[in-house]
């Protein structure tokens, strides 16, 4: 079992990267080329510094992976991992404690200090009811062999716009993921202490998937969330809230135009002055 650690970095950072390592089409445009698939992990998390993991929502992953992953990975690189299915896509959430303990039980652990937030995503037709999603957070664990947890919700129904979703996160702690899409809500109100973001925007005819103007001001709303601040060109339900305490910052290109997302990836970070491992 790895050291405990109660979060990735000792002091606010800002992480970017990419939804999980294995895509057809990065072996064309990312990863060199004969690059043994069994080395994907290892050339991603020296190019990027985060990468948000899908294959954990569809299926529960052995103890094992989760240990080799750790060892495949820089010392500093982070893991979000989008938790079960099973515990998001049911009617009554509060009927989900047993598959959310089956989950953080799975051997989440052995990442050590690369565990970053779990991503709790609803179906887009999952309406906020109040009551039922107070009880869904209350069951999420604080921690787990010694390691602290973060915790993130994706939520896709319009309904979840109000302050009475906002006021609930916020008493438990819990952040709300900004989506930059089309098909889904999109407001950046911050209930955590951390701010993550999911963009969904890219462009095929892009190389790098957005505009170099695009990638700037994300560049910088990334920077503002990071010292404390809330950007005020993002919607949100509330007016500009004062700047706060720093906070670690996650950004992953992921969705739209998918093979130019680790590109997005590398130009966002360089950007901030990332430089990559050898």
């Amino acid at each position: 079992m790895t050291q405990p650690a109660t979060h990735p970095a000792s002091s606010p950072r800002i992480r970017a990267g990419v939804g999980g390592w294995t895509f057809e089409p990065w072996r064309n445009n990312f990863f060199p080329p004969g690059l043994p698939h069994s080395r994907e992990l290892e050339y991603a998390s020296r190019k990027l510094s985060a990468i948000e993991v899908n294959g954990t929502y569809y299926g529960t992953l052995k103890p094992a992976s989760f240990k080799k992953w750790h060892d495949e990975t820089p010392d500093d690189f982070v893991f979000s991992l989008k938790a079960t299915r099973y515990a998001t896509n049911r009617r009554v959430l509060a009927e989900a404690g047993d598959s959310i303990q089956r989950f953080v039980d799975s051997g989440i652990s052995e990442l050590g200090r690369k565990l970053g937030p779990i991503v709790w995503q609803f179906m887009p037709g999952k309406v906020f009811d109040a009551e039922d999603f107070e009880a869904f957070l209350a069951l999420l664990p604080k921690q787990v062999d010694g390691h602290s947890l973060r915790h993130v919700v994706d939520v896709r129904h319009e309904s979840f716009m109000s302050p009475g979703y906002l006021a609930l996160a916020r008493r438990y702690k819990v952040a709300t993921v900004f989506t930059d899409a089309d098909k889904f809500p999109s407001f950046a109100d911050l209930t955590g202490d951390f701010a993550y973001a999911r963009l969904m925007m890219s462009d095929a005819n892009l190389e790098t998937g957005y505009e170099e103007s695009a990638l700037d001001a994300w560049a910088d709303r990334a920077k503002q969330w990071a010292e404390g601040a809330a950007p005020a060109d993002l919607p949100a339900l509330e007016d500009a809230q004062p700047k706060g305490k720093p906070r670690d910052v996650f950004v992953y290109f992921i969705n739209g135009a998918k093979e130019r997302a680790p590109a997005a990836a590398m130009a966002f970070l360089d950007r901030l002055g990332f430089e990559p491992t050898a």
